[in-house]
């Protein structure tokens, strides 16, 4: 499966809510091995979603281009950036 084109987002940090450049994204929860069952989250027309695991709340923000605010909550492990590690 294809990693690359979808953006993977954690609260490790524990904060209430994280903005982020995506609405169609996944959410792991904290960072392995602590993480929940990765969660595609599609907010559709809505702005923001929750996370039915960790109550994460997903804003969206246009101006962070698949990013996250704050930036340490944007999940990249070695099989997402490597395309041929799958």
């Amino acid at each position: 499966m294809a990693h690359g084109s979808t953006p993977h987002f954690h609260n490790q940090p524990g904060v209430a809510k994280i903005r982020v450049g995506a609405k169609e994204f996944m959410c792991i929860g904290a960072l392995p091995p602590f993480d929940h069952p990765h969660v595609f989250i599609d907010m559709g027309a809505a702005d923001e979603a929750v996370c039915p695991y960790c109550s994460t709340l997903y804003v969206y923000d246009e101006s962070l281009h698949g990013g996250a605010d704050p930036a340490e909550c944007v999940y990249q492990s070695e099989e997402i950036l490597d395309p041929e590690a799958a």
